[in-house]
């Protein structure tokens, strides 16, 4: 019986489909169900997970970003008078319209190539999250990522970086991200040893 239930429930979770507009979402990579997605580019085998918002975003390849993720969104007019929806364009929350003033138009979000980003963090609009780079779990994110790095907390900051910096730079070095599928697939075997993978990839 526990069985039928779980199938059932996941079943809903899945039938509820994610809401994508004015995106492009690259073939081999996947938007789970339930994530609002607009104004955004997903390269190639990327995925972010259910219940996600992600609006005016450039996201990389082999990117992963968990359940439950907020990445930028819109802002409030902080120098105007008053800052409701009432007074700028467009259908909000509130009926009301007082005024039809335009907003600044609202920043991009860059998430580079192989970014992690852990359940129910916040991105603020505008940032760049650079190669590599980790966001912990529940983070709220107002500053740029370095590559590589590893940041968390409220706000995020940097609890170390995943590699030494000459690592970092062969890493970068490599644009491995770039690679056709099928030298990914040559070299696959040793994606779970740094040094040997340098090594390999130099001897080329």
């Amino acid at each position: 019986m526990n069985c039928i239930i779980y199938f059932w429930s996941k079943f809903l979770k899945k039938i509820r489909g994610p809401a994508i507009k004015n995106s492009l979402i690259h073939p081999s990579s996947k938007i789970e169900a339930g994530s609002h997605v607009v104004n955004t580019t997903m390269d190639r085998h990327s995925f972010c997970g259910y219940d996600c918002e992600i609006i005016n975003c450039s996201i990389g390849s082999f990117c992963s970003i968990a359940n439950r993720v907020i990445i930028g969104g819109g802002e409030h007019p902080l120098h105007w008078v008053g800052m409701s929806p009432v007074f700028y364009e467009g259908r909000d929350s509130v009926k009301a319209k007082f005024a039809h003033h335009k907003r600044p138009d609202l920043p991009f979000t860059f998430i580079d190539h192989d970014v992690w980003i852990g359940q129910c963090a916040l991105v603020k609009s505008g940032i760049k999250i650079g190669i590599g780079a980790v966001v912990g779990m529940g983070s709220v994110v107002t500053k740029d990522v370095e590559p590589y790095a590893i940041v968390a907390g409220n706000p995020a900051r940097l609890i170390r970086k995943r590699f030494d910096d000459r690592t970092i730079d062969k890493l970068l070095a490599s644009e491995w991200w770039l690679w056709p599928d099928q030298k990914l697939e040559k070299f696959s075997m040793y994606f779970n040893n740094i040094d040997l993978f340098l090594s390999k990839i130099k001897s080329v």
